[in-house]
């Protein structure tokens, strides 16, 4: 099947951090993209590190189990991150309190207030919540001026490329080249 990711074009190399808590589909979401399909996939227990790499951008993704200690371990990584994505499970209405608070947090952190974020909403075709009642519990305007929510589905991919899209057209927050454009 290919990439269905192959058209998007961008130039100089971007650090994009993916953000959430625990079964929300990060993994997924950067298989899709790498692979263009999704034949199996366990999900991570503990602490794992996944990366999309092309030679003009990079998308890491922090899957770091559910403990909130555990999560201070992200801070150091977003360093040079230049946009930031969120993915929040659309499906786990027990824990949107506290993902929507940790998404607070993060925001509240000088080195990420004011980049990009895109919220993927993911599991929509298991939804529970959809992204207007996101947007509304998020209370998105408190958040962030460069914010846009995302419905997806990671294992169809549905929505996936149009979130991308809606990042780099922060062109100049990424750093990127509009007279150098190269396919992903």
């Amino acid at each position: 099947m290919g990439n269905p990711f192959s058209n998007l074009t961008i130039g100089k190399k971007s650090q994009i951090i993916m953000l959430g808590f625990d079964y929300s589909g990060k993994t997924t979401i950067l298989h899709k993209l790498k692979l263009g399909n999704i034949e199996y996939l366990v999900p991570n227990i503990g602490f794992n590190i996944e990366k999309l790499r092309t030679q003009q951008f990079e998308i890491i993704s922090w899957d770091v189990g559910g403990a909130d200690k555990i999560r201070i371990i992200w801070k150091p990584y977003y360093q040079n991150g230049k946009g930031l994505i969120y993915v929040i499970d659309c499906s786990d209405r027990e824990r949107m309190a506290e993902v929507i608070g940790e998404l607070y947090k993060l925001m509240l952190d000088p080195i990420l207030n004011g980049l990009p974020l895109l919220i993927y909403a993911n599991k929509q075709d298991l939804m529970k919540l959809n992204s207007e009642e996101l947007a509304s519990e998020i209370m998105m305007e408190k958040i962030s001026k460069n914010c846009y929510i995302q419905p997806c589905c990671a294992i169809t991919g549905e929505g996936l490329e149009d979130g991308l899209k809606w990042i780099f057209s922060f062109k100049k927050v990424l750093k990127i080249e509009e007279n150098q454009p190269t396919t992903i």
